[in-house]
């Protein structure tokens, strides 16, 4: 295992067999994980320590979270929830998980008790998706309703069992026609925008403060997936045609626009839609998935996928990476021949050494962090909630029924 754990490594998720890992360069099988059955979204890493799945029992149908460490093959923990959830997202210190549910509901659930600290109702449908803004201050949320929604992190985890969302700084806006399908933000001292897509064939661009709609991007099927590069300059779209779509996050003008600088379409490999897209963080490369089983290693330069893996467990429902692990991916070499992964290759289980590894190469990433990226992440979260608070301060002096008419209201 100490060849392959410097690399980034890749976990994917079924709604029909077990969470399997395996090493994104040489495409090695590592494990898996076994007892979940986990829907669209259903996967998350809860930092360094353990690996979170939404399961449904199919004996008893009772709702919970699988809670995984990195060196068992079978659940540590099974965090009993009171309604079956899919999408999972988890703060970066592994404290707190936070859990979509089917009533439109989000749970705030600490870790690894699986003590559920409050929930609060963020959609009239499912939700749909959960993602934490890239300064880590909010969390987002889109729903099956087609609305956005975002609260301030520290107010959820700090909220009493008793805390009603109409307590929460919480704002709420219409955004798509269809389900919500993914997330994402891209925050600057200036310009703090939202990226959703959608069932409904677009990717949108929102204002974090108001919820002002900037642009829209249309495709030809529905958008099932997005991701950012490191520099928020660049966003991929995942279509359910198998095709992914690389477009700019911020367009220099209509005609930029109008001339089609602003979304190219790379070589189709994956032959069903693809249903997650992620980043492989201090590399350039992009890992997508597919519902047929299929995961494909791209590089961001030259749109080429140099790597491919095959799951013949079943569909993917979900996928996430496990970053930070030494140099990465290698790029520049193009592989034709594209194997499945498996052949031949005994499954094996990690062993606690790797977690020790995870953990002390964490600690030199985050130590290693861009202070001036950290500072200006920092100045971009102060003057949002200074905005927020002036924004609530101002509706809250207009008192109820003020809301002019033609306006898109905003739930507080």
């Amino acid at each position: 295992m100490s060849s392959s754990s410097s690399h980034p490594i890749v976990l994917t998720s079924s709604p029909d067999g077990p969470i399997t890992a395996f090493d994104a360069v040489s495409g090695v099988s590592l494990c898996h994980f076994s007892g979940s059955r986990s829907p669209r979204h259903g996967l998350a890493l809860v930092g360094n320590s353990y690996i979170a799945a939404s399961h449904i029992s199919p004996d008893t149908t009772s709702p919970s979270i699988h809670l995984y460490n990195w060196w068992s093959s079978s659940a540590l923990h099974n965090l009993l929830v009171p309604e079956p959830v899919a999408p999972l997202s988890a703060t970066p210190d592994a404290l707190y998980l936070f859990a979509g549910g089917l009533s439109g509901c989000v749970y705030v659930i600490s870790v690894p008790s699986g003590d559920i600290l409050t929930s609060y109702s963020a959609h009239k449908k499912p939700v749909s998706c959960l993602k934490i803004s890239e300064d880590g201050s909010l969390l987002m949320s889109g729903g099956d309703d087609g609305t956005v929604s975002y609260v301030p992190i520290f107010q959820i985890v700090d909220a009493s069992p008793d805390t009603s969302s109409a307590d929460l700084m919480l704002r709420r806006f219409v955004a798509h026609d269809g389900s919500v399908t993914a997330i994402d933000t891209s925050m600057s001292r200036c310009n703090s925008t939202i990226i959703s897509c959608s069932l409904d064939c677009t990717v949108k661009f929102w204002g974090l403060l108001d919820g002002t709609k900037l642009r829209t991007v249309a495709f030809p099927c529905p958008i099932m997936g997005i991701a950012l590069d490191q520099m928020r300059a660049e966003f991929f779209a995942a279509g359910s045609d198998g095709f992914i779509y690389k477009g700019l996050i911020y367009v220099g003008s209509k005609m930029h626009v109008n001339q089609g600088h602003e979304c190219t379409r790379w070589a189709q490999r994956h032959e069903s839609g693809i249903v997650s897209l992620v980043m492989a963080s201090a590399t350039r490369n992009l890992v997508s998935a597919s519902e047929d089983g299929m995961v494909y290693i791209w590089e961001i330069e030259t749109g080429e996928a140099i790597m491919g893996h095959g799951n013949h467990i079943g569909s993917i429902s979900g996928m996430v990476v496990a970053n930070g692990m030494g140099q990465g991916l290698k790029v520049g070499k193009k592989v034709e021949n594209f194997g499945d992964g498996y052949g031949g290759l005994n499954r094996v289980e990690l062993s606690k050494s790797l977690k020790d590894t995870l953990d002390l190469e964490d600690v030199l990433r985050v130590a290693a962090k861009d202070r001036s990226r950290a500072i200006d992440m920092l100045e971009s979260a102060i003057s949002t909630y200074e905005k927020l608070l002036k924004l609530i301060l101002k509706e809250a002096k207009k008192g109820p029924g003020s809301t002019k008419s033609g306006k898109q209201k905003h739930s507080l």
